[in-house]
């Protein structure tokens, strides 16, 4: 995101299914106390911090198996591995698609 002087954020809570946690909440635009975007962009740092660590063990993992080690498994526990892979895939999709609208949410004005 590139440095602007001002910013809004335009994200509609229709659009990401939690209307109804934000009812009641308002719709005057307030401005961010240096403080209070202290602490969301602490919130931030850790989200980020979990994805170098997710990177990391993905990594350890993919070594594993591109290695020479002997691995045995039984079919169920490798169906669960899949299982639990694809989950993982489906989050990280999701994931990335709130993050993109996020992104288009938080505009220069």
């Amino acid at each position: 995101m590139e440095e602007s002087n001002m910013y809004e954020i335009i994200a509609n809570p229709e659009d990401y299914q939690i209307d109804d946690l934000i009812e009641g909440t308002g719709n005057t635009p307030i401005n961010f106390s240096g403080e209070e975007r202290k602490k969301w962009a602490a919130e931030i740092d850790a989200f980020s911090h979990k994805l170098v660590q997710f990177t990391e063990k993905s990594r350890e993992l993919s070594g594993l198996f591109k290695g020479n080690a002997s691995i045995t498994a039984t079919p169920a526990s490798l169906k669960t591995l899949k299982i639990l892979l694809f989950t993982i895939n489906d989050s990280l999709n999701t994931a990335l698609e709130i993050s993109k609208k996020l992104e288009a949410d938080i505009i220069p004005k």
